[in-house]
């Protein structure tokens, strides 16, 4: 009976929602970027050479790979009934016989050997000379339509609407897994929108410096928004292409596009660098070019190195939420003042600290240990704590002594009203620390202030309190 037909399982895309060829590429160019020549040599031999040379060079570890919960279930249930499993993949031989021992399923595995690149066509000749009384065949692609054609039946897995349709119109299908995840849909996810909201930071030079009805000044600040959004989504692909096999081991990252398998790490990269040309476009339109060029210097520092630096990557954060208010005051005219950067640089090393904070005691919550690629302690957190609530007391202090100066208080109506507005950053930095404290913070502060409708309140009762002492005329209030 055909049931009983040997089941052929292809690994990338299928077993596993992911492709081993792709991943060890970036792995590879991400632990020694300057062995790029290396790497093209390789390629130069052949596809087949440069998947066995990936395979000793950049190794993984197969219990960290996003299999397919339920493909595997399926397997187990025609594994108990005495049926054989074959793993037949285009990867190296090396990397299939890993995940084989790792899952245990298989009776046979047919790989790529350094020589012949076992894909489409290939694969299909293998397998109908090793099974010549047929066999049924699991594949996700259009490479697979060859070995679909020499195989008894047909099983669809994670495949596009469009070649699941051809494979159901052309062959007999035993089974259909649909697809875990919209392509669209991950690719969204993967350049972060929500961390957009940061951004919005361009627009605080024009608001303090009271810039309200300059409309030039709205349009560069809209320019310079969309700038460091596609500039910042850019190097989120790049940063989360490079850290996917850490992210796989994160109790939340492992739900991030690449490290589930939902999108291509390589098709990641290629589009990072098509939104990198129009952030940079676009901050030449808003005259600050230079700006977004040192964040993106700074922000790929950061993701290849400076985070990985105790301290440093939370100055580092601190320093790049301070970027974003310097650049918004050189594209509306606003600059700046020295209060507003020495608040950002205090205000912004306390909600840096408070992710950090927030992230070792999730660990310390699991048993403790270092936190991966970071180099804190499970038993860092009240440290990290006590310098993130000082530094965000010092901003509030910051602002308590602007409120002091004379030739500050001119510039306002009724500057006494503005003393409402350290009072509100210093109880929404307290709230911030308590949620952390209790292990409710699980956002970029920021972000989260963003989704939170006390934020939003509190932060409309210092935008009003701002506007009145503004706006309104000398001696309005009569104190």
């Amino acid at each position: 009976r055909s049931a009983e037909k040997p089941l052929v399982v292809d690994l990338d895309g299928t077993l596993m929602r992911g492709d081993v060829f792709s991943e060890a590429i970036l792995r590879f160019l991400v632990a020694a970027p300057w062995k790029i020549f290396s790497l093209l040599g390789w390629f130069m031999k052949g596809r087949a050479h440069a998947k066995m040379r990936l395979a000793e060079a950049a190794p993984f570890d197969p219990s960290d790979l996003p299999y397919n919960a339920e493909l595997i279930a399926w397997l187990e249930s025609e594994k108990a009934r005495g049926r054989k499993i074959v793993l037949a993949t285009a990867a190296d031989r090396k990397a299939a016989q890993a995940v084989a021992e790792h899952v245990g399923l298989f009776d046979a595995v047919f790989a790529s050997d350094g020589k012949v690149n076992l894909k489409s066509r290939a694969k299909a000749e293998a397998l109908a000379q090793a099974y010549p009384q047929g066999f049924v065949y699991a594949g996700n692609e259009a490479a697979d339509l060859k070995v679909w054609a020499v195989a008894e039946r047909a099983v669809i897995v994670n495949a596009p609407k469009s070649l699941a349709r051809i494979a159901e119109n052309t062959f007999e299908v035993e089974r259909s897994f649909a697809p875990a995840a919209n392509p669209l849909r991950a690719f969204i996810k993967a350049i972060r929108p929500q961390q957009w909201a940061k951004n919005a930071l361009v627009f605080l030079p024009m608001l303090a410096g009271q810039g309200w009805l300059d409309f030039a000044a709205w349009q560069s600040a809209f320019i310079a928004f969309w700038a460091l959004s596609f500039t910042a989504s850019s190097v989120y692909l790049v940063n989360d292409a490079a850290d996917i096999d850490a992210d796989r081991r994160h109790p939340r990252k492992h739900r991030r596009p690449f490290a589930s398998g939902a999108l291509n790490p390589l098709i990641g990269v290629a589009a990072s660098f098509l939104l990198l040309v129009v952030g940079v476009s676009l901050a030449y339109l808003a005259g600050a070019l230079p700006y977004i060029l040192a964040y993106l210097v700074t922000t790929t520092l950061y993701t290849f190195w400076l985070k990985r630096v105790v301290l440093v990557d939370v100055f580092v954060l601190a320093g790049l939420y301070t970027l974003r208010v310097v650049l918004g005051g050189v594209a509306t005219g606003y600059i700046a003042s020295g209060w507003l950067l020495a608040f950002s640089c205090f205000f912004f090393l306390s909600l840096a600290l408070v992710k950090r904070a927030a992230e070792v005691d999730a660990l310390a919550s699991k048993g403790g240990g270092a936190l991966n690629r970071r180099g804190y302690l499970h038993s860092d957190g009240p440290i990290l704590k006590a310098m993130g609530m000082a530094s965000g007391f010092v901003s509030g202090l910051v602002l308590a002594l602007y409120l002091q100066e004379p030739t500050n208080a001119q510039n306002y109506g009724e500057p006494f009203i503005l003393w409402v507005v350290p009072a509100t950053i210093v109880f929404w930095l307290c709230r911030v620390w308590l949620k952390t404290e209790r292990g409710e913070m699980h956002d970029d502060p920021l972000v989260y202030a963003f989704r939170d409708k006390a934020s939003w309140l509190i932060g409309a009762i210092a935008a009003v309190s701002f506007a009145a002492a503004a706006l309104l005329p000398a001696d309005t209030l009569q104190w």
